[in-house]
């Protein structure tokens, strides 16, 4: 399994998922079906869309536009924060995009909570899958790249961004990875979770303020060694609001030159893939970043 510290969209979309009795909610999570994000077969899923072909929908509910159902998610999914809301040509049901990443789907009246994967029949395509790639695409200059470590191996011509958490098991081993890979520009920005670590914002600091950052980074991460303690001003603050507004919630997460956002470790052979796919699609575009 990848690994991902602080992932929070399996918190998430179970939080979407649990029931609220003191408010008289019903969440379905599909039954007997059981659409959850990252479980279930194909086999299930497509059952689901093949009664949603036969015209098997929900009873008929009152009209309600997106501001009334955003209030109503609101309500009953305290601690998400609902970024999207589109109606879509399946059944009446509508695509919910939650703290930046997570997708799932409602009726009208936002009284029930879809979790899993929506596959379209008639052409095969994973809907589900594609939205959340889309949602995970953004424009590699608006990183700060001024405020990261930068490494630049071989003739540096492919570049990836590497949020990063000194004490964070898989980020030390992605960077294992990272050392059979050449000809590429590794940013790393440097990014402690202080409430899983609390002393890597120390090593952070330390590193930073190290006099060959790149070395003391790599000694760190690869022997386990400490740089000589100093202080300085960093920017680890300034890359976390970056992070937040990337919607990097957990280390490693990576931005490839192509615009993919793909979080937790990689293989050296899908890091190689994503270093040599073609441009993501509809980058997440904006002003430069903290």
């Amino acid at each position: 399994m990848r690994g991902l510290y602080d992932a929070s969209q399996a918190a998430d979309l179970r939080r979407l998922s649990r029931r609220r009795r003191d408010r008289g909610r019903q969440l379905v999570r599909a039954d007997p079906i059981r659409l959850r994000a990252g479980q279930g077969t194909m086999a299930r899923n497509a059952l689901l869309l093949f009664a949603l072909a036969l015209g098997i929908a929900p009873l008929p509910v009152l009209a309600a536009d997106h501001v009334e159902l955003r209030a109503a998610l609101a309500a009953r999914t305290p601690g998400a924060r609902i970024d999207e809301i589109r109606a879509l040509p399946h059944a009446g049901l509508y695509e919910v995009v939650v703290n930046g990443l997570n997708v799932f789907y409602t009726d009208a009246r936002g009284e029930i909570a879809l979790v899993g994967e929506l596959i379209e029949l008639s052409t095969g395509r994973h809907l589900t899958k594609e939205r959340v790639a889309q949602l995970r695409t953004v424009d590699f200059s608006r990183l700060p790249l001024d405020k990261a470590i930068v490494k630049v191996k071989g003739t540096g011509a492919r570049r990836m961004a590497v949020f990063s958490d000194p004490d964070c098991p898989y980020c030390k081993q992605l960077e294992r990875e990272l050392t059979a890979i050449t000809n590429v520009t590794i940013y790393t920005f440097l990014l402690p979770l202080p409430a899983l670590h609390p002393d890597a914002v120390r090593k952070a600091e330390m590193v930073w303020c190290a006099a060959d950052r790149a070395g003391a980074w790599d000694t760190l991460m690869l022997a386990g060694r400490e740089p000589a303690a100093s202080s300085c001003e960093t920017p680890i603050r300034d890359i976390a609001q970056a992070a937040e507004a990337l919607n990097i919630s957990g280390t490693p997460g990576i931005v490839f030159g192509n615009g993919r956002l793909v979080p937790g470790a990689l293989t050296r052979t899908e890091i190689e893939q994503h270093l040599n796919a073609p441009a993501a699609r509809s980058p997440i575009g904006g002003a430069p970043l903290p």
